[in-house]
């Protein structure tokens, strides 16, 4: 009828604040980048308001702690499913903050250490920061999703960013070459998920993932066949984003082709908010399925350790011995997942951020130790670096000794919480094999370290263009190495956040 009132869906802004603060903050610099494209301070203002937009984030994600810790949890942009039970799309909860904190976190570093990075290589700093912003966005959206939807729009949100700023050194073969592999591998695994939504929607008749565990909760399925191969397909779409094998075909490339501060970005970020989604959807969603999923989340853990250490021994590209040692990395996160409990949970959400500080660090230095040009990454280009630059030596021999879990690192914290998560559930041999890619793993650490501290063969290894570390650089080094030592030291501070962001979790 003309004139009849128009029902609007209510906006809870309170529930996306912190992904308007980062995406506000990509908008600012875009326009600040037209309106000031001539003034030699663009990139300097465009630093000032991407780590302006992160801190407001933070803001936001403190205080949206402080209500869900005093009030619980709670979803946003709600609608009804069957049975008349209310869901949202968003879920504001303990989980999506600390995973959230993490992603804020891993920006905050990849910024400072990018800002140094783009005035040596000469390239845009203010387009380059706006993408960095609008993916940690899609991060951040991904960390909250509670709808399938939800989830492939975030992970589109965040993966076009990345594609562009994988080839953002439009100089360098190897960025346009792993810009392309990574677009094309990542459409085909966003049909590969899309195409499992669809078939989760065909089996459940929801989208909404307290909508399917209430559905599975409620209904029993005699014919369970096409739920099963959407299962199978989310796995396999997510799995290729935390870079679990047998789907890591892109991250050797991508890793050492993209610019190297996009690759700490990618390795730290992008794999805490697509872990998010793993655990939301698999120990949440499909709590009931787990007798299904579990098995083929052991698989896959099981490969990627063991794929991504042994692999890593025959190489001799720092970055790519760094890329396939990620890949193991997601191994130890997928054994938290595979356990399937509160446990689990919360030692994979621990292990998520110590990895990204871990990794952010060590590929900071390499990324120092490439100097212009980003392309001395073989393993002869480190040694004599502790006589060269005997700090950037000891701050990258912390970084690997933590990623190979060294007792008093963060990293030795995290490899056993997983471990005690998976023996609790009687997951004996999944803790074996871990040990033992953590085994192979310290040796290809080593390898770098004895190479950083051994004599050089040319006395000109490190002629040409010298080492400079500016002031964000040395400040995103300086908080990697401090949280590396207090996670380890100390960490029942964060273990106890861990802890309870598990416990606050929208259902």
């Amino acid at each position: 009828m003309i004139g009849a009132t128009i029902a609007h869906p209510s906006v809870d802004w309170f529930a996306i604040a912190p992904d308007l603060a980062l995406f506000g903050a990509a908008i600012a610099i875009v326009v600040v980048r037209a309106v000031a494209r001539q003034s030699a301070r663009v990139h300097e203002t465009s630093l000032l308001l991407a780590v302006a937009g992160v801190a407001t984030s933070a803001v936001f994600v403190g205080v949206q702690w402080g209500f869900v810790h005093g009030n619980g949890p709670y979803q946003a942009f709600v609608g009804t499913v069957g049975g008349g039970k209310t869901t949202g799309l968003i879920a504001v909860d303990g989980f999506a903050v600390f995973v959230q904190s993490v992603i804020l976190g891993a920006t905050l570093l990849a910024l400072l250490v990018s800002g140094g990075y783009l005035k040596r290589e000469g390239l845009e700093s203010a387009e380059y920061f706006a993408l960095m912003l609008c993916s940690a966005t899609g991060m951040m959206l991904m960390a909250s999703a509670n709808d399938l939807i939800t989830v492939f729009l975030s992970l589109e949100i965040l993966s076009i960013a990345l594609y562009v700023l994988t080839a953002f050194d439009r100089r360098r073969l190897v960025s346009q070459e792993a810009g392309l592999k990574y677009f094309l591998l990542g459409a085909f695994s966003s049909a590969v998920l899309l195409y499992g939504i669809a078939l989760t929607y065909g089996a459940t008749g929801t989208t909404n993932l307290s909508g399917i565990a209430q559905f599975l909760a409620t209904v029993v399925l005699l014919h369970d066949g096409v739920l099963l191969v959407g299962l199978a397909l989310l796995l396999v779409g997510l799995g290729f984003k935390v870079a679990a094998a047998p789907f890591h075909m892109w991250t050797p490339d991508v890793y050492q082709g993209a610019p190297t501060p996009v690759t700490a970005f990618m390795a730290a970020a992008t794999k805490a908010a697509a872990f998010a989604a793993i655990l939301r959807i698999f120990v949440g969603a499909f709590r009931l399925y787990e007798v299904d999923w579990r098995p083929a989340v052991f698989g896959l853990a099981v490969v990627s350790l063991l794929v991504g250490s042994i692999a890593a021994v025959v190489q001799t590209d720092v970055k790519r011995m760094l890329a396939y040692q990620s890949i193991s990395h997601a191994g130890y996160v997928l054994i938290g997942v595979q356990a399937g409990t509160e446990k689990g949970t919360s030692a994979a959400l621990f292990y998520l951020l110590t990895y990204a500080v871990m990794a952010t660090g060590a590929f900071t230095i390499v990324m120092l130790v490439a100097r212009r040009g980003d392309d001395r990454h073989d393993l002869d280009d480190y040694r004599g670096l502790s006589s060269a630059r005997p700090v950037l030596a000891g701050l990258l021999t912390l970084f690997l000794l933590a990623q190979a879990g060294v007792p008093f690192t963060g990293g030795f914290v995290a490899k056993l919480s997983v471990f005690s998560a998976a023996i609790d559930v009687g997951q004996y041999w999944l803790a074996v094999i871990g040990m033992l890619a953590a085994v192979i793993g310290a040796f290809v650490y080593l390898r770098i370290v004895l190479a950083m501290y051994a004599p050089p063969d040319d006395a000109a290894v490190f002629d040409g263009p010298r080492i400079v570390v500016d002031r964000g650089t040395g400040l995103a080094l300086t908080i990697a190495a401090g949280a590396i030592v207090f996670l380890g030291v100390v960490p029942g501070l964060v273990l106890n956040f861990a802890n309870a962001a598990t416990q606050l979790l929208a259902h």
